[in-house]
């Protein structure tokens, strides 16, 4: 299924807060409560993944809008990426003291990334990836993960894992915003088979990060993706048109 947006999306292009310590994380450190719920409609419970050179502090604060229209559906969980962006890959508009996370380096000698790199090997998505098994063990249950850029692409090799019976990852849909395939060769093994875990594809027309088609392509390798697009470029956007879009997907998985 494809929508198209073409109303103005409402933007959150607030800059990085200047980050000291890391986020004080009552947001999900709290008790996790049951996924099912007393109440007629439960609140869902979703784990979400930052892009690249942000972490769960940055993220939350970027994610504002999204997380205030989506309080009676959804309950957002935000950690951060275990890898730190060494400040020598900086690229100018970030402060050090921001502390910049990733999930994975495609250059793994310069700690570097760069989404269009075509290597043989990355570096750090093993930690990751038990990093992500931490937080669903310790943070969970999830009812479902949302992830944006790089987050988006680690959140197609998650729905991959998940897909074969890995154990560790017990979740229902995936929301990728402005998602990616990785063109490293030791990750096409994710992309093997068609992946038929629910999916929400968001991605902009006018994106210059992750142009649509690197999203058009990601969204290929899953059964019946959901597709909506929006006029705007490398955010999550949270208007009335996609409150459209957003709200019958969610509300299909609860309860």
């Amino acid at each position: 299924m494809r929508i198209s947006q073409q109303s103005p999306p409402l933007q959150e292009r607030a800059k990085l807060p200047s980050v000291t310590s890391p986020l004080p994380r009552s947001c999900n450190k709290m008790a996790a409560p049951s996924v099912g719920s007393s109440s007629s409609k439960q609140v869902l419970r979703i784990l979400a993944l930052h892009g690249y050179r942000q972490n769960e502090q940055s993220f939350w604060e970027r994610t504002g809008s999204l997380r205030k229209n989506l309080k009676n559906r959804a309950e957002i969980v935000m950690i951060s990426a275990p890898l730190v962006i060494p400040c020598s890959d900086s690229d100018g508009e970030n402060d050090p003291r921001e502390d910049p996370r990733g999930w994975w380096f495609s250059d793994p000698e310069k700690a570097h990334f760069n989404a269009t790199d075509e290597t043989k090997s990355c570096s750090g998505l093993e930690q990751s990836m038990n990093a992500l098994a931490k937080a669903f063990s310790e943070l969970g249950p999830f009812n479902g993960v949302l992830g944006f850029s790089q987050g988006a692409a680690l959140l197609a090799m998650l729905c991959s894992l998940k897909q074969r019976g890995d154990p560790r990852f017990q979740f229902d849909f995936a929301i990728l915003v402005a998602g990616f395939k990785s063109c490293a060769f030791d990750h096409t093994d994710f992309y093997k088979e068609p992946i038929t875990i629910p999916s929400l594809h968001v991605y902009g027309d006018t994106d210059r990060v992750i142009p649509g088609e690197m999203s058009q392509e990601l969204s290929s390798h899953f059964v019946n993706p959901v597709i909506l697009t929006h006029p705007g470029g490398h955010y999550i956007p949270v208007c009335a048109a996609q409150k459209k879009v957003y709200f019958p997907f969610l509300d299909s998985f609860r309860k």
